[in-house]
């Protein structure tokens, strides 16, 4: 269901138990900044999640609200998660959904990388 990316963050959405490990998740990277795992339900054959560790509901609450410091660390873990999967050489998207017109579906920020196939148009 698409969120209200103007709304105040939800600690009870999936991500922010995923990060207070209180649900399980196959983690492929994680730092002080962000955590990446699986998608759960992949859209391409590596379909990877980055979530940062403060609590931003969307890009634009990010992109307003966290410290350099912050935002620096989450976009270096992106590209430390796309180098880790071998994925620079042959190409990659990455893709943050931002409210319900975007798609956005949990009220926490986070990007897709996805890669490992030619991934075609972006809009149909």
């Amino acid at each position: 269901m698409p969120i209200d990316a103007t709304a105040a963050y939800d600690d009870s959405n999936i991500f922010a138990k995923i990060l207070r490990g209180e649900i399980p998740s196959t983690k492929v990277y994680e730092d002080e900044w962000a955590i990446a795992f699986e998608d759960i339900n992949p859209q391409a054959e590596i379909h990877t999640l980055v979530v940062p560790k403060g609590k931003y509901v969307s890009w634009d609450d990010f992109s307003e609200k966290a410290s350099d410091e912050e935002i620096a660390g989450f976009v270096r873990a992106v590209g430390n998660v796309a180098r880790a999967k071998g994925l620079v050489e042959p190409g990659y998207r990455l893709l943050a959904n931002v409210g319900a017109d975007g798609g956005q579906e949990v009220p926490h920020l986070h990007v897709h990388i996805f890669g490992g196939q030619k991934l075609g148009r972006m809009i149909a």
